[in-house]
């Protein structure tokens, strides 16, 4: 049995509110915003997802880490179980951590991969409680304090331009069938891109501000990502002269935000956003309810919409945008993650519409 360690360690949020517990990953302090996520798996998935850039993350789930994490393989020059090539939260906070993992496929415990990638780690936290007060008072920027004499204090970082930290600074093609994609990398996570090859469709992956009106493609993709989508103002700009020809485009989280704010429309904070894998969400003008997984903190204002352009799915928890579509143009956005990963992937005939859409 593996040595329980007991270093103490402690969550401090802005308003004062203090949180002990010991530490179980990298032995050192962090800032960022503090967040939760409901899901109940998915931990290795969740923590390379690049939208969580800047982020402390809450797990409600009481019990973490105890299926460890799986091996490093690659196929298609992409991680095979990891959504990008590191994990991007700043800091993990999970009520009770599994010391002793068994898994098939595991290679190592999420402790050692913490401590790999120097991302600190707390449990003994009261999670339930946290979570009710980022409920009641909205995210906010928090720090973990593990040395005493180590204080990082506090940082929003979302006014940094998150999207820029976590995108490809050189295009990369991915070889597929006839058909090619241009995806704007904001942070995209893998399974997107193993979506469009599984559909025999080619992939070639820009930054986030590269000017993709100059490449020969049959559509855009237009990623997931971090932070306030109103700081991508070169991406903003490249999707609205891409519009003028209606070629078609389909942006998923991030990529809603952006395709709204090209077309008109406009973004705010949500007070402690959506993360998690078991969200309902309501396909307008059908009784269809899908269950699906989401990572946000901003939304689309449905009610700022030109009127060529129409709500396609809503949050059936607390009716926020999920969704818009063109009327008569093939420019189609979830603001859930039908790519999964973790999750479920109810909602993957969003990809096919698109590859129908394609010229």
């Amino acid at each position: 049995m593996k040595h329980r360690q007991k270093n103490k360690a402690k969550l401090i949020l802005e308003d004062g509110t203090e949180f002990s517990g010991y530490s179980f990953g990298y032995e050192g302090s962090t800032t960022g915003e503090v967040v939760f996520n409901t899901g109940m798996v998915g931990y290795p998935e969740t923590l390379t997802d690049p939208s969580y850039r800047g982020q402390i993350l809450v797990c409600t789930y009481p019990l973490i880490g105890n299926y460890g994490v799986p091996p490093k393989e690659r196929e298609n020059g992409l991680h095979k179980n990891y959504e990008s090539d590191n994990i991007h939260i700043r800091a993990l906070i999970v009520s009770d951590y599994s010391f002793e993992y068994s898994h098939w496929n595991a290679e190592s415990s999420l402790a050692d991969w913490l401590k790999e990638e120097k991302i600190p780690g707390i449990y003994g936290i009261d999670t339930r409680m946290l979570t009710r007060k980022l409920r009641d008072k909205g995210t906010m920027p928090g720090k973990i304090v593990i040395d005493e004499k180590s204080d990082p204090g506090f940082e929003d970082p979302n006014q940094n331009n998150l999207v820029a930290e976590v995108s490809i600074k050189e295009p990369i093609e991915y070889s597929a069938g006839k058909k090619k994609v241009v995806l704007v990398d904001c942070g995209t996570k893998n399974n997107i891109i193993r979506a469009f090859l599984g559909r025999n469709i080619a992939v070639i992956r820009v930054p986030y501000d590269y000017d993709f009106n100059t490449i020969e493609a049959d559509g855009i993709m237009l990623s997931n990502g971090p932070g306030d989508p109103k700081m991508n103002t070169a991406t903003i700009e490249n999707v609205k002269r891409v519009m003028e020809n209606n070629k078609p485009i389909l942006g998923i989280c991030l990529g809603s935000q952006i395709l709204a704010l090209a077309a008109g429309a406009d973004t705010y904070k949500l007070k402690y956003g959506h993360r998690g894998h078991n969200q309902p969400c309501n396909e307008l003008g059908t009784k269809r309810c899908y269950i699906t997984s989401q990572n946000h903190g901003y939304a689309v204002d449905s009610s700022t919409l030109p009127e060529d352009w129409r709500e396609w799915f809503v949050n059936d928890n607390d009716g926020t945008n999920e969704g818009i579509i063109h009327i008569s143009k093939p420019f189609f956005a979830s603001q859930f993650h039908p790519e999964a990963s973790p999750g479920p992937d109810d909602c993957e005939f969003i990809f096919d519409m698109f590859v129908r859409a394609l010229k």
